[in-house]
């Protein structure tokens, strides 16, 4: 995680498109975080932290917005981020891998 903030520069940049960023974190970041994802046994402390990651790594992207009533920037509050990014949230990924693994496993044996 530490190194994906080393590359600040690239998400606070505005020379790159949003939709190039989302590209990137979902074709680089995305899988190297849920490598292994279906042996993990997900309790609530880590689905808070996977979350809160994602969480972050979206407000890079997306930045700060204007509030229309005051004029100031401020954070962009996380349902605002369900709304802007359209793709299931981590956890969810995780616990559909999770399953596909457990049907996989049962055809199995």
């Amino acid at each position: 995680m530490p190194a994906l903030f080393r590359c600040r520069i690239f998400w606070l940049s505005v020379c790159y498109p949003k939709n190039i960023k989302i590209k990137i974190y979902r074709t680089v970041i995305f899988p190297v975080v849920l490598c292994g994802c279906e042996t993990w046994s997900l309790k609530l402390r880590e689905e808070r932290r996977l979350s809160v990651f994602e969480n972050r790594v979206m407000r890079r992207i997306f930045g700060p917005k204007r509030d229309e009533v005051t004029g100031e920037w401020r954070k962009v509050h996380s349902e605002e981020l369900n709304d802007l990014y359209t793709s299931p949230n981590i956890v969810r990924v995780i616990k559909s891998r999770k399953m596909r693994l457990a049907v996989h496993v049962s055809r199995m044996g």
